[in-house]
C-alpha cells in the first residue's frame, strides 16, 4: 500500500525501516479521536465551501462505518498503514473514492496527531478524575468512621503524638484532592485546539479555526501554528500529574504494608487483596500495595523519558515526538490499574483499633501534652520541654509511663503539677483538645470528611470538560 508521502520518495521503504518508522501498533489507540477530528474538520471544510455537502456526507458515512468496523474488531492494524491517520484516510478512500482524498485538505498529520493526542489526554483525565473522586469518598468514609480511633502519629517513623486513624485517612484524601485540582488545571492549560496549524505554517485555505475549536470542545484555536505542532508540554504536565498521583498512592500503600505487618498489626488486608507464599504457609503478603509502590517508578520513567525526548528538539515537528504516545499510554494504563485496586483494598481492610490504641499507649506520645500542661501553668515552654524530656528519660530508665508517676514524684520536679496533669495527658482528652483548624479532634476530622465528600460531589457534577457539540449526533456510535 502506497504511503501518503510518496512522490518525492521514489524507492520502496526498507522492510526493517518501515517497521521502525511505523506507529500503528500503538497509536491505533487514537482511532476514536482521529475519526472525531475528521468529522469536525470535514464539516468545517463544507461550511467554508472547500468541499461540497455531498462530499461531506460521503466522508461522514465512510468515517462512521470505519468506526463501527474497528469497534467490531473487523479491521486489522498492520504496519502497511504506518499510523492511525494513514489507516483511516486510506480505508476511507477505498470506501468512498475521491471524496476521501479531499478530507486532508488544509490539514497535516502534524496538526492531526497533535489534536488526536490532546483529545485522548482530555478523555483520560476525565476518567482518572472520576476514579480519584471515588477514592476520596472511600477515604472520607473511613475518616468519619474512625474519627475517634486513636493511633500514634509518627515522625521519622518514631511515635510522636496522638492522632486518629480517621485523621490519617483524611491526610491522604486531601492529597488526592490536590491531584484532582492538578488534573483540572492541566485541562485548563491545554484548552486550545491545534487543528489548522498544518505542518507548521498553517494553510492558504480559508479555514474557520474557531469553528473546529469550539466543536471539538476547546475554548479557542492555538495562536501560533509552530507552537501548535512542536510541543508536548500538555502531555508532560499530564505525566507530571500522574507521577505525583502515583507518589501519593505509593505512600499510602507503604503505610498499609507497614500497618499490616506483625510489627504493627494496625490493619489486616482482606484475603481478596493478599497473596501467600509458595514455601512459607503462614505468610499473607500485601502484594497489591507493593505493586502500586513498584509501578510508581514506572510512571516516573514515563515522565523522565518524554522530558528527555523533548529537551533538545528544534522547532517545529520532529519524528522524535512519535515517542510521546507510548509513555502516556503506559502511564494511563498503570494509573488506572492502581486506581481500580486501591479503593477495594481500603474498603475491605479490617482496622485493628485495639492494636492502634495499645501502640498509642506506649512511646510517650503524650509528652507534648505534659510540656503544654506546664506551659499553660506559666512555665516558659522551653523550660517545660526540658523538664518533660528529663521526666521521660527517668520513666524509660525505671520502666514507667507518664501515667505511672505519682503526684508526689512530679511535685519534686515542679510545684506546678496537680491532679489536672493526669487528665491533660489522657490520650482521649489529648486528642479531643487538639481543636486547632486542621487538627485531629473528632469534630475537625468529621468536618474534613464532609468537605472531602462535598468536593467529590461538586467536581464530579460540575467539573467535567464540555463535550464537543457535534459529538451529540454520534455519541452512541462512539461509545459503542
Amino acid at each position: 500500500m502506497s504511503k501518503l508521502w510518496t512522490g518525492r520518495i521514489s524507492k520502496e521503504t526498507d522492510a526493517d525501516a518501515n517497521d521502525f518508522n511505523s506507529s500503528i501498533s500503538f497509536d491505533s489507540r487514537l482511532y476514536q479521536q482521529d475519526i472525531l477530528g475528521s468529522l469536525v474538520h470535514s464539516c468545517m471544510l463544507e461550511q467554508q465551501g472547500i468541499i461540497s455537502y455531498e462530499e461531506k456526507q460521503a466522508i461522514h458515512h465512510g468515517l462512521l462505518e470505519i468506526l463501527n468496523q474497528i469497534n467490531a474488531g473487523n479491521i486489522e492494524f498492520t504496519d502497511e498503514y504506518e499510523d492511525i491517520h494513514t489507516c483511516v484516510e486510506q480505508l476511507l478512500t477505498q470506501s468512498i473514492g475521491d471524496a476521501g482524498k479531499k478530507l486532508h485538505t488544509g490539514r497535516s498529520r502534524n496538526d492531526q496527531v497533535a489534536l488526536d493526542f490532546r483529545l485522548y489526554v482530555v478523555s483520560q483525565i476525565e476518567d482518572i478524575k472520576d476514579s480519584l473522586l471515588y477514592l476520596i469518598q472511600i477515604l472520607a468514609d473511613l475518616g468519619a468512621e474512625h474519627a475517634e480511633t486513636i493511633m500514634p502519629g509518627y515522625t521519622h517513623l518514631q511515635r510522636a503524638q496522638p492522632v486518629s486513624f480517621g485523621h490519617t485517612m483524611m491526610a491522604y484524601a486531601n492529597m488526592f484532592r490536590r491531584d484532582v485540582l492538578r488534573l483540572e488545571n492541566t485541562l485548563a492549560v491545554m484548552d486550545e485546539c491545534p487543528l489548522g496549524a498544518g505542518a507548521l505554517a498553517g494553510t492558504t485555505f480559508p479555514l474557520d479555526l474557531d469553528y473546529t475549536a469550539s466543536h471539538l470542545g476547546f475554548s479557542k484555536p492555538m495562536s501560533n501554528s509552530i507552537d501548535a505542532v512542536s510541543d508536548r508540554d500538555f502531555a508532560l504536565e499530564f505525566l507530571s500529574d500522574m507521577s505525583i498521583l502515583m507518589m501519593h498512592m505509593s505512600r499510602l500503600s507503604e503505610e498499609m504494608i507497614l500497618w499490616s505487618s506483625w510489627e504493627f498489626k494496625f490493619i489486616e488486608l482482606d484475603d481478596a487483596y493478599s497473596t501467600g507464599s509458595s514455601i512459607m504457609p503462614q505468610k499473607k503478603n500485601p502484594d497489591m500495595c507493593e505493586l502500586i509502590r513498584g509501578k510508581t517508578g514506572r510512571v516516573y520513567g514515563d515522565l523522565m523519558g518524554l522530558l528527555t525526548v523533548m529537551k533538545g528538539l528544534p522547532l517545529a515537528y520532529n519524528k522524535d515526538m512519535q515517542e510521546d504516545k507510548e509513555a502516556v499510554f503506559d502511564a494511563v494504563d498503570t494509573v488506572k490499574m492502581c486506581l481500580k485496586v486501591l479503593p477495594g483494598m481500603l474498603r475491605t481492610m479490617k482496622v485493628r483499633k485495639d492494636k492502634m490504641r495499645a501502640a498509642a499507649s506506649g512511646g510517650f506520645i503524650n509528652a507534648t501534652e505534659c510540656a503544654d500542661y506546664l506551659a499553660k501553668k506559666g512555665m516558659p515552654f522551653r523550660d517545660a520541654y526540658k523538664l518533660t524530656g528529663a521526666l521521660v528519660a527517668d520513666c524509660i530508665e525505671k520502666g514507667l509511663t507518664l501515667e505511672d508517676v505519682s503526684l508526689e514524684q512530679l511535685n519534686e520536679l515542679s510545684e506546678l503539677f496537680d491532679e489536672g496533669f493526669y487528665e491533660a495527658i489522657d490520650l482521649d482528652k489529648a486528642l479531643a483538645s487538639r481543636k486547632v483548624y486542621g487538627g485531629p479532634a473528632k469534630e475537625n476530622v468529621l468536618e474534613q470528611a464532609n468537605e472531602a465528600k462535598a468536593f467529590a460531589w461538586e467536581h464530579k457534577k460540575g467539573g467535567k470538560r464540555k463535550a464537543p457539540e457535534l459529538r451529540n449526533t454520534w455519541t452512541y456510535t462512539l461509545k459503542k
